[in-house]
């Protein structure tokens, strides 16, 4: 079972996300937190925060273990645009857009075994009964 991790509304242009996130696509999450961390960019913090918030998930939420997991699927859509004017000369007014994204990252990896709970009631009993007999 594959645990996901969305950053939505991330305030750079995703042409410039979809350049770092084809660095790290397919690889494990160690290697692309040292690539993220050697590349000059400003995409490559909110690919960082993303990947790590999927790895979090995992080992938290998913008891996966954190040294088997690698990246499975990123991706980077489009967000909302928002519409400005910039002042021009001769009182004109020429529109730009500023962009945002939406980073996807899906990760992937080994599960931990489950620990049972049959041993851990059995402590239990055994406490118990040591404490009685004192």
């Amino acid at each position: 079972m594959a645990v996901k991790a969305i950053a939505k509304g991330v305030r750079i242009s995703p042409r410039k996300v979809a350049v770092v996130a084809a660095l790290v696509r397919n690889r494990s999450v160690e290697d692309a937190m040292t690539i993220l961390d050697h590349t000059p960019r400003r995409s490559a913090i909110a690919v960082r925060k993303v990947i790590n918030s999927a790895k979090a998930n995992a080992e938290h939420n998913h008891n996966y273990k954190p040294a088997t997991l690698h990246i499975t699927e990123i991706s980077v859509s489009p967000g909302p645009r928002i519409k400005r004017y910039r002042p021009a000369a001769r009182g004109r007014a020429l529109p730009f857009q500023r962009k945002s994204s939406h980073i996807r990252v899906v990760v992937d990896g080994e599960q931990r075994e489950a620990k049972k709970p049959a041993a851990v009631k059995e402590e239990v009993k055994e406490v118990k009964e040591i404490k009685e007999t004192k």
